[in-house]
């Protein structure tokens, strides 16, 4: 395994993370859904097992992820596995899960979740702790005071390095100089690098202020896999985020797999093969320190795992390229 700095920080990630969204489970907040088909913890243990002894050392978690339940049960597999949590590099994330306030930006909201995901975690301080999104309220009214309240918690010692998770260049462009923070995090997968392709938007921004990218859903939430059959497309279920998305549906299933096909060809045939160029392909990018697919199994962790270590060439990003255009 290989290590890569957050920013400018002395803090260090592996270059294949480990998400913790699919640990929380089916989940609905505000009446839509955001969460994963369920997922059994003992099944989990042996993931996060599997990730440690390849040299996993990064959690990437967020209070809304089963609002609360992914956060407490990586606490529970690190005491069952024995693990010193403070050797772990551990993030959590504010901004979806509202509580009662009227924004889930307001100050003491963002206090009262880092102090609740501090007890679920059972640490004394987050390693990175990101805003979730770029919604600051209308005319950014929350930001001032978000910003302001992750600085009051990092000075306090409970949370190590400041984070920006968004969606759009112009939700980045307008948080990050006021948030100031070190490390940002989006999507970014092979069908879609707009965050992590050099030149664009976000590398401007990511050079101007020394800051490093996280890459979530990595493997396009299994896409990249060639996991689904066009003809059986997937059934979700209700508190699935992935239910009646068109993504998953036969349409798009068949215009992806004559693509995967000549990925395969070059890559190799198995699911391994697939994850290894997946992961490599965003890893080859500037400014990336890590890649941060899901798990629900030993197999699953095993399989995001299979590729550490190799290295693509300058060909081989522009045959993925064009193989996915």
């Amino acid at each position: 395994m290989n290590y890569r700095k957050l920013g400018d920080t002395d803090v260090s990630v592996s270059e294949v993370s480990f998400g913790c969204w699919t640990m929380g489970g089916l989940n609905w907040v505000d009446g839509s859904p955001n969460g994963w088909a369920n997922v059994n913890e003992d099944e989990i243990v042996a993931g996060i097992k599997a990730g440690l002894d390849a040299g996993v050392n990064h959690w990437d978690n967020a209070d809304v992820y089963g609002n609360g339940r992914a956060e407490r049960m990586l606490a529970r597999v690190f005491d069952r596995l024995g693990v010193d949590s403070t050797k772990q590099i551990i993030a959590s994330k504010i901004g979806h899960f509202p509580g009662t306030a009227e924004h889930a930006y307001e100050p003491l909201h963002i206090r009262q979740q880092c102090e609740q995901s501090l007890k679920n975690l059972k640490r004394d301080y987050i390693d990175i702790y990101y805003l979730h999104h770029g919604d600051f309220g209308p005319n950014a009214k929350y930001l001032p005071g978000a910003a302001d309240a992750l600085d009051r918690l990092q000075k306090e010692g409970k949370i190590r390095v400041k984070g920006q998770s968004a969606y759009s260049d112009a939700d980045f462009e307008r948080a990050v100089p006021v948030v100031k923070p070190v490390v940002l995090q989006s999507w970014a997968h092979a069908m879609d690098d707009q965050f992590v392709r050099p030149g664009g938007r976000l590398q401007k921004l990511m050079d101007q202020y020394k800051m490093t990218f996280v890459a979530f859903s990595p493997l396009a939430q299994g896409l990249l896999l060639d996991k689904f059959d066009p003809a059986k497309p997937p059934q979700f279920e209700a508190g699935d985020h992935r239910k009646d998305s068109k993504k998953f549906q036969t349409e798009e299933l068949l215009k992806l797999k004559p693509k995967l096909q000549k990925l395969k060809q070059r890559f190799g045939q198995t699911t391994e093969d697939l994850a290894a160029m997946a992961l490599n392909y965003l890893l080859a990018m500037p400014r990336v320190s890590c890649v941060i697919p899901g798990f629900r199994n030993e197999r699953q962790a095993k399989c995001n795992l299979a590729g550490v270590g190799r290295k693509m060439t300058a060909d081989d990003l522009k045959f993925i390229r064009d193989a996915l255009a």
